[in-house]
């Protein structure tokens, strides 16, 4: 399941509006919330969500949702990413 919801958290994060440097996110924290489990042929869909974006000593940091379900609609797990877009390096 990770794979997936981190494809599309990172999709989020790519968008030119956030104005953030990928090369400086790291990974924070993930959690899960199912509601079934993932069967083999599963045809899945993620929608993310950026809950709140902080920061926090000049990081910023982005709380994701992403809502996952399945071809008929149903929803399958829940899944919450944290980011943390470290601060730029004093030179």
């Amino acid at each position: 399941m990770f794979s997936i919801t981190f494809r599309a958290a990172g999709q989020v994060i790519e968008d030119p509006q956030l104005g953030l440097d990928y090369s400086r996110v790291v990974h924070g924290d993930q959690k899960f919330a199912y509601r079934r489990p993932v069967r083999a042929g599963d045809r899945l869909t993620v929608t993310s969500t950026i809950e709140a974006i902080k920061s926090l000593a000049g990081n910023d940091i982005l709380d994701i949702r992403g809502e996952v379900h399945d071809e008929a609609g149903e929803h399958v797990v829940t899944a919450w990413t944290k980011l943390v877009a470290r601060a730029a390096e004093e030179v």
